[in-house]
């Protein structure tokens, strides 16, 4: 059960960086969050999807 925890915290990981790719936000911005992702994966995810920025286009 804890790989499949790990796999859904990857996934949700590789979907907000790209996320962030898509925002208008200066690349060092971009840089920051992303790292704060990539050092602290649950955390930071959870950082991001609320303070985040977004990406500029809807679905």
């Amino acid at each position: 059960m804890g790989w499949l925890f790990s796999v859904i915290i990857f996934v949700l990981d590789v979907w907000a960086i790209a996320q962030i790719i898509n925002t208008n936000t200066s690349t060092k911005a971009k840089l920051l969050w992303i790292l704060l992702i990539i050092v602290l994966p649950v955390i930071g995810f959870i950082i991001w999807y609320f303070a985040g920025p977004k990406s500029n286009h809807s679905l």
